[in-house]
């Protein structure tokens, strides 16, 4: 098991979790329960994505596509300008 990725929110640690479990791999988010006590925790390290060790490579792959997208132009609403539509 490996700790491949630290999400900024726990928002964006449950997107990646679907977008991995999508592509076949397994994802165990570490740190869910501690959210909470943010205030009383430091606040970085405490989520954290973990796959398996032979998955950890393509997982990488993947969560790096997803760093480096940028959204497509023309594909944003007119009164937003800049932003992606999901």
């Amino acid at each position: 098991m490996q700790r491949i990725y630290e999400p900024e929110n726990l928002m964006e640690a449950q997107m990646l979790v679907g977008m991995l479990a999508n592509e076949g791999i397994e994802v165990f988010l570490i740190g869910r329960d501690l959210v909470g006590a943010a205030g009383e925790l430091p606040i970085q390290g405490l989520l954290g994505l973990a796959v398996a060790d032979e998955q950890a490579g393509y997982a990488r792959q993947l969560i790096d596509a997803y760093n480096a997208a940028q959204p497509v132009l023309g594909d944003e609403p007119d009164s937003y300008p800049g932003t992606l539509i999901c």
